[in-house]
């Protein structure tokens, strides 16, 4: 298999057309939306990393765009590394700014996360029926560890990650029914993964907005 060969990884699709996931592929317009929206919100230097972070968003539409349409390998890759980097971004913000953590520790534990990953990816793949969606499990848990952690220097905060965990779950779930409810429906349950993806990203970002500006 290279790099360009055809990838059918979703109900929706039924062949290797441009137009084969319409609505799998429209619906990445609300990550666009939702970074649109928050990039006005985050003016002034103390919010360059909330640009940042709006600014990724708004790749992971694209890429999800370009999977959706032109699906194979080399997309997918496309579809897959901005999230990563937003996941990347977002803890060294959160370990920084929630925590007062130094720069360096910060990226210490950004780095940490990919040990992380890969030790509890096997373990949420051993439960029955997840699938592909395990390998993005560890993100809501860590979310959690979060909120835990902060539910009492900084409560609000702590309320806003666990909504966002939340919504990801929510997300998640809809993105693993995605196959075994292709008979009942046609379209699949994906688009939904999307549009409860961009509501979490973007109330995340708002979350450390929100921090911030107190």
């Amino acid at each position: 298999m290279t790099w360009l060969s055809p990838v059918d990884a979703y109900c929706e699709r039924t062949g290797p057309d441009y137009w084969s996931e319409p609505i799998n592929a429209l619906t990445n317009m609300a990550f666009l939306i939702a970074a649109l929206v928050l990039w006005p919100r985050l003016r002034g230097p103390e919010m360059a990393m909330g640009r940042a972070l709006a600014a990724v968003l708004f790749v992971i539409g694209l890429g999800s765009w370009l999977f959706h349409t032109h699906a194979n390998r080399l997309t997918g890759l496309m579809d897959v590394l901005p999230i990563v980097g937003f996941i990347l971004l977002y803890v060294f913000a959160a370990t920084r700014d929630y925590f007062g953590a130094r720069p360096w520790i910060a990226a210490l534990v950004t780095a940490g996360f990919i040990p992380y990953a890969a030790a509890t990816v096997p373990v949420f793949a051993m439960i029955p029926g997840l699938g592909s969606s395990a390998s993005y499990a560890p993100v809501p848990l860590l979310i959690l560890i979060y909120a835990l952690l902060l539910r009492r220097r900084l409560p609000e905060t702590a309320r806003g990650l666990a909504v966002g965990a939340g919504i990801l779950i929510v997300s998640l779930t809809f993105r693993t029914l995605d196959q075994p409810l292709c008979g009942a429906l046609p379209f699949g349950t994906h688009f939904l993964w999307h549009v409860l993806n961009a509501v979490m990203l973007g109330w995340m970002i708002e979350v450390w907005r929100r921090h911030r500006s107190r």
